[in-house]
């Protein structure tokens, strides 16, 4: 397994070591020793899957008193997937970094509590996997507009396909006061 760092140093790409032959494939993805001597020493309480369309965008999405950590992987198709930096106190604030996950490609990213994270879809369909340090709390959810100029982020899809909740998400500003 190789992990490094992205622009922003907490968030993590991970690429497992994956066994192919002629029967297929195989790999672990996930070793709780393995991965905290990588540098991702996280406790993960909660699995979530999601199937979407070619160009659905998720997020962006957060939890404001406590915040989720998560591990996210493609188990079929591609999308583009973004972390943005949205602890006050961070030299980062407002900073995001987008890579490509697929399927193909095995590829993992450690997004750390403390960032809002979304997707979008590249390929005909997608389903993403991810694991979560914090169990789910609708009580505490936050949305980050996906088009927030503040944060600029660049996304490979001009009229995504958004729920009405992302849709008419606040500004990043907006929330500011709802943010360990």
């Amino acid at each position: 397994m190789k992990v490094r760092a992205t622009e922003l140093p907490e968030v993590l790409i991970v690429e497992p070591e994956v066994f192919e032959d002629e029967r297929g494939f195989f790999l672990e993805t996930y070793h709780a020793r393995k991965y905290a001597e990588a540098g991702i020493p996280a406790v993960f309480v909660q699995d979530n899957h999601s199937r979407s369309r070619r160009h659905t965008l998720r997020g962006l999405h957060a939890q404001g008193r406590h915040p989720q950590g998560k591990l996210v992987r493609v188990t079929q198709g591609e999308i583009f997937d973004v972390a943005v930096d949205i602890r006050p106190r961070s030299a980062t604030f407002g900073r995001w970094v987008g890579m490509r996950l697929s399927a193909q490609s095995f590829r993992q990213a450690y997004i750390p509590p403390g960032f809002a994270h979304g997707f979008c879809v590249l390929s005909e369909r997608a389903e993403v996997v991810y694991k979560c340090t914090e169990f789910h709390d609708p009580s505490d959810e936050i949305g980050i507009v996906w088009n927030d100029p503040a944060i600029g982020i660049a996304w490979p899809v001009v009229e995504p396909i958004l729920s009405d909740k992302d849709r008419h998400a606040p500004r990043l500003a907006e929330v500011t006061d709802r943010l360990g």
